[in-house]
């Protein structure tokens, strides 16, 4: 279990790992459109929310464009990986309501958040991927507050168990529990 700075760490002196992980962030950011969909717009009624939830998914394909420019400038092909989905595996089940939906893409946007914020704060990142990921915090901060506006306290209560569960089964340590 590592923390996010730790990660980092790790990812950004080697240009393997690196690589790697700009492949997983290309797969989540295309994936995560597709996602608020299943997890949250199909139970939505209310149209204030649908549209937030449009514009969440559509900045979420612009992100993955982003993040495929970072890796064709470093010669890869951008493309969805067979992957496994160990944090969604976990969390999948909690969202029976709008409001749970909402409350699992809040606990998720603010666990990502954590680790765009290491990257955009990074002067020792390569200047393009921070640049990249500059551009993309304030919008996923903006995802986060808008989910915990479309749930309750309850809701996020009632998964919270569920998101620990699915922290864990990606080995992150989140930063409260350094604190």
């Amino acid at each position: 279990m590592k923390t996010s700075k730790q990660w980092w760490s790790e990812v950004k002196s080697d240009e393997a790992k690196l690589i790697e992980w700009l492949k997983k962030q290309y797969h989540g950011e295309m994936t995560a459109s597709d996602r608020i969909e299943q997890f949250v717009y199909a139970r939505c009624t209310d149209t204030r929310h649908a549209a937030t939830l449009k514009t969440i998914a559509g900045q979420e394909k612009l992100h993955a464009l982003w993040v495929g420019g970072l890796l064709t400038m470093r010669g890869v092909e951008p493309a969805l990986l067979p992957t496994n989905t160990r944090y969604w595996d976990e969390v999948e089940g909690a969202a029976q309501s709008f409001e749970s939906a909402a409350a699992v893409a809040a606990l998720a946007e603010r666990m990502r958040l954590q680790r765009i914020k290491v990257i955009a704060e990074d002067p020792d990142a390569p200047e393009d991927i921070r640049a990249v990921f500059a551009k993309i915090l304030p919008q996923e901060i903006w995802h986060e507050q808008a989910f915990r506006e479309m749930t309750t306290e309850t809701a996020l209560t009632e998964v919270r168990a569920a998101h620990e569960r699915g922290v864990d089964s990606i080995g992150l340590i989140m930063v409260s529990e350094v604190l």
